[in-house]
């Protein structure tokens, strides 16, 4: 193996031989010229890493590179090796590295089938092919930035909800892809990428439209105007506190009449136990069953099977509009209960353990602030006030309220106060001003003894050090 000191000169001197040689450098330890029979002319690199591992790298083709520009790109290599890097290895394993669309073929099979419920599955695929793989589908991995993302999400901007269910895949599967060593740790890129408002929201059922609802339920019941299981659904709903799903696959098995529980062995927040109030453990226990259906709820036209998700959607619309009460989801009838579970007064882990929610946040968003309570807080929170500044309490026509008696009571008997009678020198007509409201009139508008100076004003120190 010949050293010559490479140059432009020996490069376009070395002839091709039958079998390929090499030509080392004799400045740049490592760097050397190979020559194939074929007359190819490739620049290599030979090292060894910090840990014993030989590389021997194409740094690249004559022609490709100059030789200074070979000889640099080599004493920056070995700058790296010096620093315990690989270069040779990166290099090799950003070619292959997966592309996206082989991360999210990975991400659906050794993930999400393995850890969300199918109909996550199904949108995860389907966010996948509709947006990630046509915007980001070309990229390896590793390539994807940030700027990507926000372009991704900006191109989705009318379609809030599917745009954040398509960031929250891409945010868990690039998490994945640092686990798996296909990105640095810390590099996520949807990282500070900000979803957008969903302002979709569930109406709130109001008290008169509960004892509209549960008047026509039980007229139905004793009428038989609607399916006994469609009413025994919404009933049980609303004693549960229970998703749509959750009651519609209830099965006989999972109910103990005798402890008064029913246990859910999987639901959207996995298995779960509940007790049975004295009204779910009377509906259940007179029930209407199937000797041959295993479900409290069954279809139907097919007890072997639970009621669909259509039978049941068409009958509670339908009641709704017989009992005259305006549309509301089903998931209203979880947002009532949760915030009746929530005013009555039970501790928040109980009323959390009630709804089968995790956390406070979810739970929260599920209560709704009812008009009438709150308006009677406000006006406690009104009365009290008045009492502490001694002002007089409007006159009201009849106490609406047993609050507003009580506030009455209480300002009869508190001590009031004189109002203060207003500074001299304000009376109507003494001064012209724009600015005037009423006695008000502003300071610069005042004169003679009226013209107080406010307390603390630098002019007003200076004029009493002159005195």
């Amino acid at each position: 193996m010949a050293k010559i000191k490479l140059t432009k000169t020996a490069v376009d001197a070395a002839r091709p031989k039958e079998r390929e040689y090499e030509l080392r450098d004799t400045i740049v330890p490592g760097f050397m010229l190979k020559v194939t029979p074929f007359g190819g002319k490739i620049f290599m690199l030979a090292y060894v890493t910090n840990s014993g591992v030989r590389r021997k790298p194409a740094l690249g083709r004559f022609g490709e590179l100059t030789v200074d520009q070979a000889r640099n790109l080599a004493q920056d290599w070995l700058a790296e090796v010096r620093y315990g890097r690989d270069p040779c290895a990166e290099k090799t394993a950003a070619r292959a590295a997966p592309t996206m669309k082989e991360l999210c073929t990975k991400f659906i099979e050794e993930h999400s089938k393995l850890h969300n419920k199918p109909s996550t599955v199904a949108t995860n695929e389907l966010n996948i092919k509709n947006h990630i793989l046509p915007r980001l589908g070309r990229y390896k991995a590793h390539e994807v930035t940030r700027a990507h993302i926000s372009e991704l999400m900006t191109g989705m901007a009318d379609r809030p909800v599917n745009a954040n269910r398509t960031l929250a895949a891409l945010r868990k599967m690039f998490n994945l892809a640092e686990l798996w060593g296909y990105r640095p740790d810390g590099s996520n890129p949807c990282r500070h990428v900000q979803k957008f408002a969903e302002n979709g929201s569930t109406r709130f059922i109001t008290d008169e439209e509960m004892r509209k609802l549960f008047a026509y339920l039980d007229r139905s019941d004793r009428e038989g105007l609607e399916h006994p299981f469609i009413t025994l659904a919404i009933r049980l709903q609303f004693e549960l506190a229970a998703r749509k799903s959750e009651v519609l696959t209830l099965e006989w098995a999972w109910i103990d009449l005798e402890r008064r529980r029913v246990t859910w062995p999987d639901s959207k927040t996995g298995g779960m136990t509940k007790p049975l109030s004295d009204e779910a453990h009377r509906l259940l226990s007179k029930a209407p069953r199937f000797e041959t259906s295993p479900y409290v709820c069954p279809s139907i036209f097919d007890p072997s099977k639970p009621m669909t998700d259509n039978t049941y959607q068409h009958g509670w619309r339908r009641i709704l509009a017989r009992a005259g009460v305006p549309h509301v989801g089903t998931h209203g009838i979880r947002h009532r209960a949760a915030t009746d579970i929530a005013n009555s007064g039970v501790p928040l882990k109980v009323g959390m353990a009630l709804t089968a929610h995790k956390t406070v946040t979810m739970f929260m968003r599920y209560v709704h602030n009812e008009e009438d309570p709150v308006r009677m807080a406000a006006d406690a929170v009104a009365a009290r006030r008045r009492i502490v500044v001694g002002a007089e309490a409007p006159v009201a026509e009849e106490p609406s309220t047993e609050v507003e008696i009580e506030v009455g009571a209480a300002l009869e008997t508190a001590d009031v106060a004189e109002p203060a009678s207003p500074p001299p020198g304000l009376e109507d007509g003494k001064y012209s001003s724009r600015t005037k409201v009423g006695n008000y009139r502003p300071f610069r508008h005042r004169n003679g003894a009226n013209r107080a100076t406010p307390p603390g004003a630098r002019h007003d120190e200076n004029r009493e050090a002159t005195r």
